[in-house]
């Protein structure tokens, strides 16, 4: 299907473009979100009338969005997560989640402006891209933690799954030399004797 771009979309094409799309594509998201019309010849003389308004309202939008990147730098949220002792999180941080925190530091961001391209499930620091505007984007850096004490720690550049495995490592260290200890006592044991007749 074929649709006029109504704003630039990312990896597929500047505003004014004709593009294909799938159907499903544009009547499910491109045309609901007034982000595209059917190429038609119609809607061709449509958005030629409109192009000059079209471009002011982006222009316009787009400053605002550069106010907000410069209002923002570059933020870091902190979410707060159960994990595994192996720092896989139990779920996952959505893109919802990211827009919530990102939302409670002061900057409004809807869902739909946080790009992840899969959900977040481990432990750590993740960089992770939100659309202020098609034409400007700002990384925030999402510290997923166990606890706030654990946040700091990574934003000092602790590695803390890192301290975990080698404190599990000793863990297992001592349990196998416990193990052995054992075994060398059953061994060198002197056997015991049946009853006495």
């Amino acid at each position: 299907m074929q649709v006029i771009l109504l704003e630039r979309i990312e990896k597929l094409g500047q505003m004014g473009d004709v593009v294909n799309v799938k159907p499903g594509f544009a009547r499910n998201y491109l045309l609901p979100q007034k982000k595209a019309l059917r190429a038609t010849d119609a809607n061709r003389v449509v958005f030629e009338r409109r192009r000059v308004q079209l471009e002011a309202q982006n222009l316009e939008r787009r400053k605002e969005a550069e106010d907000v990147a410069a209002r923002m730098g570059e933020p870091t949220v902190v979410l707060l997560r159960q994990a595994s002792e192996a720092a896989q999180l139990y779920g996952s941080v959505s893109s919802r989640d990211v827009a919530d925190a990102v939302s409670a530091a002061g900057f409004t961001v809807a869902r739909r402006q946080v790009e992840l391209d899969q959900p977040i499930k481990a432990l750590g620091i993740h960089p992770v891209r939100v659309f202020l505007h098609p034409e400007i984007v700002v990384t925030v850096k999402v510290n997923v933690a166990r606890s706030a004490e654990e946040a700091q720690l990574q934003s000092q550049g602790v590695d803390v799954t890192a301290r975990e495995r080698a404190a599990a490592e000793a863990e297992q260290a001592a349990a196998a030399a416990e193990m052995a200890a054992a075994q060398a006592e059953a061994e060198h044991a002197p056997e015991r004797l049946g009853p006495a007749s």
